[in-house]
């Protein structure tokens, strides 16, 4: 037999093991190439070169890598394609593009600017961060489904953070502006003026909250909450252990005032902080002035004291407007009988809260415009009359044409105290210098009031002027920084502070009160004045002391010149000199603010920029 037909197969050895003949089948046939399952491969060309290596070339720049499929992974691969220059999506980091950034202008049109930027992975989770942090959102935002979807179109690039790591970075950023903060305090000289309110939650437990009121070098006013703890009790020596606790945390310990509301717990707190500032040699005048009653509350104190004497009416309109807010059918009811009486207000019902009386000013400011319609209503829902009449033994029903007279009778009293309220509350700017005008302009309702021929208005008045004299009616009192704050404004000085409280208490007590306020402001003038020139002196001492030892060693190299110090304690004794022969000016700084003519008002006036 020949070679060729030894080394033929038999069939017939084939077909006896049926097993082996399988095997031998399946071994025949290639297995089927699978298709590459990473992206990066839109990117490459895959070849085998003249020694038999697997590689890819990419598409763009050419550039080869090994990628033996058993050897070699894509991780090189995707590296390349993110840096690669010839890649028509991928943008030079090194370098910023020019991106034309529209700005609102001062005149209010837009116009736009040209503005640098580039992409930084850093920046925008620090921007992140920051947005969840103001705007109030939950950690888990970041894995929402739109949002990720709106960063894929927006920026593609970025890599979106998880729920923890973007907790971590709003904590980090926490500790970054507390870090700043810090600085703040340290390395300025302005004094801080603080606000403080304690609350208990439903779970019984008491809270505190601390905010900072300061104006920068800059002459701009900020407001920064630096602490929001749970306290023992409300007793005051807890609330001023707990307030002096921050302030060592903080180390601020120039404060001006602290403002606090008219619970007698504050009271106790606020002479606590007293002791301890005076103690660490930082205060004003021993801090005489460092008690200051929230003015918001005692109008909150005054008001609410008046509308108990206020009659049924108000009851009758809350009920009727309970009642209608009952079940969307009534409501519904309702908006037709306002589309029917052709009503044009785009406000709804609202319901108050009744120890809140800003919130029944906003009810009865509401529901009065709507009064046909609720007549409308009336005849509409059978069921209307007859629920609030059930209650008449409370004096309860629904309200008629003289509950809606008293109501909007007492909605115009409420509005005066409602907008003195928003403007005395406001943080963004300073209310400091138009608290006397609040006051005053309280007064001056209440003694309107009081020459009234409606018996129940007048008894009214009674009431919140036995509140208004308690805190304002005595000037010994009150805190003279309310007054002061007025000659410090350039539109106001003294003089016209004299005139207005012999104007508001009489030409004998008004003029006393005024001379009061005169001795007040410049025994503030001068603590302060001292303050910065003992300061001022330190600080050059300890300058000069640090220069006499390398004076002393230089002074055989050059000749010894006069210092800037040395022209300075000249200058300051030729001054001094002067004023005590009579042949300068001897008038203070203060004195000469006084002498000068006042300002004009007007709304665009901003004091902290004059």
């Amino acid at each position: 037999m020949s070679e060729e037909g030894a080394s033929t197969p038999n069939v017939s050895d084939q077909s006896s093991n049926p097993i082996e003949s399988s095997q031998m089948i399946a071994t025949s046939h290639k297995r089927k190439t699978m298709k590459p399952r990473s992206d990066v491969w839109d990117h490459y060309i895959k070849f085998v070169d003249g020694e038999g290596e697997h590689k890819s070339r990419c598409r763009y720049c050419e550039k080869e890598f090994h990628s033996d499929p058993r050897r070699n992974g894509t991780s090189a691969l995707k590296t390349h394609i993110s840096s690669c220059k010839k890649f028509p999506l991928n943008i030079n980091t090194k370098q910023t593009q020019l991106n034309y950034q529209p700005i609102k202008g001062q005149e209010g049109d837009n116009s736009g600017t040209l503005t640098n930027w580039k992409f930084d992975q850093e920046a925008i989770r620090n921007a992140l961060a920051r947005m969840i942090i103001v705007d109030e959102l939950h950690f888990k935002f970041v894995e929402n489904e739109g949002f990720r979807d709106l960063m894929s179109v927006a920026c593609p690039r970025f890599r979106i953070p998880s729920r923890s790591t973007i907790t971590r970075d709003c904590f980090q950023f926490f500790l970054d502006e507390r870090l700043k903060l810090k600085k703040i305090f340290k390395q300025s000289s302005q004094r801080v003026c603080l606000t403080t309110d304690t609350w208990s939650s439903l779970q019984r437990i008491n809270y505190m909250c601390l905010t900072a009121h300061y104006i920068d070098n800059d002459w701009k006013l900020h407001k920064k909450i630096i602490n929001f703890c749970q306290i023992s009790s409300h007793k005051g020596e807890a609330i001023g252990k707990a307030v002096e606790k921050c302030l060592l945390e903080w180390r601020i310990d120039k404060v001006f005032t602290i403002t606090v509301d008219n619970a007698s717990s504050n009271d106790v707190a606020v002479g606590y902080l007293r002791r301890r500032i005076n103690n660490w040699g930082t205060s004003v005048l021993q801090g005489k002035y460092l008690h200051m009653r929230c003015i918001a509350h005692i109008i909150n104190l005054v008001v609410c004291d008046g509308l108990k004497e206020v009659g049924i009416s108000v009851d009758r309109v809350r009920a009727a407007v309970r009642y209608v807010r009952g079940s969307p059918a009534r409501l519904k009811l309702f908006k037709e009988c306002v589309e029917f009486e052709r009503i044009q207000s785009k406000s709804s019902l609202c319901l108050d809260v009744s120890t809140r009386w800003n919130s029944t000013y906003l009810m009865l400011n509401v529901a009065e415009k709507f009064e046909k319609a609720f007549e409308l209503f009336d005849d509409q829902d059978p069921y209307f009359s007859s629920e609030l009449d059930s209650g008449d033994l409370n004096g309860i029903r629904k309200p008629d044409r003289e509950d809606w007279e008293a109501v909007r009778r007492m909605t115009t009293l409420l509005q005066n105290f409602y907008h003195l309220t928003i403007r005395v509350s406001g943080s963004l700017y300073v209310t400091s210098n138009s608290l006397f005008h609040e006051i005053s302009e309280v007064q001056g309702l209440l003694q309107q009031w009081s020459e009234s021929d409606d018996f129940k208005l007048v008894m009214m008045e009674r009431r919140m002027n036995e509140k208004y004299e308690k805190y304002w009616g005595d000037i010994e009192k009150m805190n003279k920084l309310i007054y002061i704050a007025v000659v410090l404004d350039p539109r106001n000085k003294l003089d016209f502070l004299k005139f207005a409280l012999i104007d508001i208490y009489g030409d004998e007590k008004g003029k006393e009160l005024g001379a009061k306020v005169f001795d007040a402001t410049f025994e503030m003038f001068n603590e302060l004045n001292n303050k910065n020139t003992s300061n001022t002196t330190h600080g050059n001492q300890l300058v000069h002391l640090g220069d006499s030892s390398s004076s002393e060693n230089s002074q055989k190299s050059k000749p010894q010149e006069p210092t800037q110090h040395v022209w300075k304690m000249l200058t300051e004794k030729y001054k001094k000199h002067r004023i005590e022969s009579g042949g300068g000016d001897n008038k203070s700084e203060l004195d000469r603010y006084l002498s000068e003519d006042v300002e004009d008002d007007s709304d665009k006036f901003d004091i902290l920029a004059w």
